[in-house]
């Protein structure tokens, strides 16, 4: 009996150990993500996205252009730009392979753009980060000046995302992204949030970059319909 009394003792130990080790950054970082995926429209809503299409309007070289998105669950993505109703630029990814149009004509495109793809298995990110097999999470601090709680997403590449959230909506409101292999850096704002049906989603986003900001506004948004997987085929 005291030997089984031990043993049970050691495996309470062990267990409360890797309870602790998870509350201080792991299990905070989720309960933020949580509440983030809750003002959202919720676990259910977000978890049952499987297509998602946007069209958005910015300026691009002095012209006004669009970009239209689409991505179909697990990993199928494309982006569009459309200049005066024609598409000028396009580029995919069919679930295993990249592709881009140049000057009209279609080929294989730099593979190492479409590396983070062959992990996704979700198209919201907030779903995403709460799956260990895709990301680490931890809670790193909250800026109760800027009223932000900032959390740290490792993704399996390697790249670290900070995500900035609102300490009262739990809303994102900026991004950090660095990919260490590809010693990249990208800044992403987002200043205002709309509703298109159930789901809370960003409508205009700030780029930052050395060269000037860009604005992009949403304009359009749809999900689960009018995708198909015949869209991502080369």
């Amino acid at each position: 009996m005291k030997r089984i009394i031990t043993a049970l003792t050691f495996c309470l130990v062990i267990a409360n150990n890797f309870a602790f080790s998870q509350t201080t950054e792991e299990i905070k970082a989720k309960e933020i993500i949580e509440k983030t995926i809750n003002s959202r429209g919720g676990k259910e809503l977000l978890s049952n996205i499987k297509t998602l299409y946007t069209k958005s309007s910015t300026v691009m070289d002095g012209r006004d252009v669009s970009y239209i998105t689409k991505e179909m669950a697990p990993n199928l993505g494309s982006f569009e730009i459309e200049y005066q109703g024609r598409i000028v630029y396009r580029s995919w990814f069919d679930g295993k392979t990249g592709y881009e149009t140049v000057k009209g004509q279609k080929q294989i495109a730099d593979q190492d753009e479409f590396k983070d793809k062959h992990d996704r298995k979700y198209i919201m990110n907030e779903i995403a980060y709460l799956d260990p097999q895709l990301f680490k999470v931890k809670f790193i601090k909250t800026d109760t000046d800027q009223k932000l709680h900032e959390v740290e997403a490792i993704a399996t590449d390697g790249s670290i995302t900070k995500l900035f959230y609102d300490t009262e909506s739990f809303l994102l409101k900026k991004e950090e992204k660095m990919n260490p292999n590809k010693d990249s850096f990208s800044t992403i704002l987002c200043t205002d949030y709309k509703k298109f049906g159930d789901l809370t989603y960003c409508s205009k986003n700030i780029f930052k970059s050395e060269n000037g900001d860009q604005v992009v506004t949403l304009l359009d948004l749809k999900y689960n319909k009018d995708i198909k997987k015949s869209d991502f085929k080369y």
